[in-house]
């Protein structure tokens, strides 16, 4: 008897050691409410304000509230879910419970894919011409040595990481009020042009047509507060925590969003604007008395900011596959006293590292945003799926038109997307449903696998 009670509490230890370790609850609100604000503020608005202004006219502030609306949708889908099913495996966990782990594969594939790649286009991103304003070194070097280091912040931890990013969302903050504030300086002396605030349309297009148009621009610059699910399981009280830093995340990303767009349209003609690889930086050169290599490096930083926390989102979202069983479980792995998911890191980040050294931005980034619309589709159908799943406790429910009008506004941008973008995107979605197909007969031979022993076992027993 003694030797049984032995042998099962032997058996039970080791269950336990093999068990994933949960991940160390360290954010608070206001921590995970810059995270979302940093993430969301990330690089593109410093140089998408002048494509969106290509594509909708002066009027650019317009396509960034429509923009703004919609990520809204989708947002609220997140809020619920996040809250109801706190879990780093995000999108893919919630895809997973609604219909099954090949859709929850897909989805942390398409997740997965979409980070990497994002980390790898702002590494080379940082090594371009923002970098040039200070020393010219090979960008394949810069990209290699800047992901290493990104790789260690985030290894040292989610408090330390999101604790950088605080200083970094600051920066990037200040920068753009630095904008809004030399647009108002502008118009003040008589400088600007305050009739290009209502100019909607380009000669090839309509307003509507064109305000359709720059809203798929100007929803990349929202894109990001999706990323912040994954650390739902690293924050203190996700249930209260989450949907006040997510929503006020983006209603603050939203108005200065509108200011910067006000300020840059204002201040700058339309034209020079569109023409414009570093818009933000024309108001600066526009206006006087800021150096730009000043703004040159806080555009240094808002890149860098975005690498970390999309890094951090990677990294997390492989951690959660893993314990999913959508992943190898090597991935599941955790430093014993950071408890940060160093396999999962170091995996992502070689991945970033072999991207960045084989392809431009341009090649990197064209199919980020149609990867994170068959995201959102999958997550806003996940919410009314799973309405009939209680979850574990209290959490934020949204209005079910909320998600209806989210599933209609991802078919609506992906309309817009080019033909040669989507031929990528589907690529990618395919080989992500391949290796889904792997996974799904593997689990299922290990788990009848498995059965077929278990009834082994109870034939072999004496009646």
């Amino acid at each position: 008897m003694a030797r049984r009670v032995g042998h099962e509490a032997g058996t039970r230890a080791r269950g336990a050691a093999q068990e994933p370790k949960a991940l160390k609850r360290a954010l608070t609100t206001p921590l995970l409410y810059f995270f979302i604000l940093g993430d969301v503020l990330g690089a593109g608005v410093y140089v998408l304000v002048g494509q969106v202004a290509a594509d909708a006219g002066g009027a650019v502030w317009v396509p960034l509230v429509v923009a703004l609306l919609l990520a809204l949708l989708t947002a609220a889908s997140y809020a619920e879910l996040a809250t109801k099913y706190p879990r780093a495996g995000g999108a893919s966990h919630y895809a997973t419970r609604a219909f099954g782990p090949f859709a929850g594969f897909v989805a942390g594939f398409c997740m997965l894919a979409a980070g990497i790649v994002s980390v790898a286009a702002l590494a080379r991103g940082f090594g371009g011409d923002y970098l040039s304003a200070f020393v010219t070194l090979p960008v394949a070097l810069v990209a290699v040595v800047f992901l290493a280091l990104l790789a260690l912040v985030n290894a040292r931890g989610i408090k330390e990481s999101t604790r950088a990013n605080v200083v970094a969302t600051v920066v990037e903050v200040g920068g753009l009020a630095v904008v809004v504030v030399l647009g108002a300086w502008l118009l003040l002396r008589g400088d600007g042009e305050l009739g290009r605030l209502t100019d909607l349309g380009t000669p090839e297009k309509g307003a509507a047509a064109a305000v359709l148009s720059g809203s798929v621009l100007a929803y990349y610059s929202f894109v990001g507060f999706e990323t912040s699910v994954n650390v739902a399981e690293e924050t203190r009280n996700p249930r209260r925590s989450y949907p006040r830093a997510l929503f006020g995340a983006l209603a603050t990303a939203g108005a200065v969003y509108v200011l910067v767009g006000l300020a840059a349209s204002a201040a700058v003609p339309t034209a020079q604007l569109a023409d414009s690889s570093g818009p933000l930086l024309e108001v600066v050169k526009e206006a006087g008395g800021v150096p730009p290599k000043l703004f040159s490096a806080v555009a240094l930083v808002a890149v860098a900011n975005g690498a970390l926390l999309t890094g951090i989102m990677s990294s997390r979202l492989a951690y959660g596959m893993a314990k999913d069983g959508l992943l190898p479980g090597v991935l599941t792995k955790v430093l014993p006293g950071r408890r940060t998911p160093w396999a999962a890191i170091a995996v992502t980040t070689g991945l970033a590292m072999l991207l960045a050294l084989t392809g431009s931005v341009a090649t990197l980034a064209s199919t980020l945003v149609l990867l994170l619309l068959v995201v959102f589709l999958m997550v806003n159908t996940a919410v009314l799926v799973l309405r009939r799943d209680p979850g574990e406790g209290d959490h934020f429910r949204t209005p079910v038109v909320l998600p209806v009008l989210g599933i209609a506004s991802c078919v609506l941008l992906a309309t817009q997307i080019e033909a040669a973008v989507w031929l990528r995107g589907l690529a990618i979605v395919a080989a992500g449903a391949v290796l889904a197909a792997i996974s799904v007969a593997r689990r299922s031979r290990r788990t009848n696998e498995g059965e077929g022993r278990r009834a082994d076992v109870d034939a072999s027993r004496p009646g």
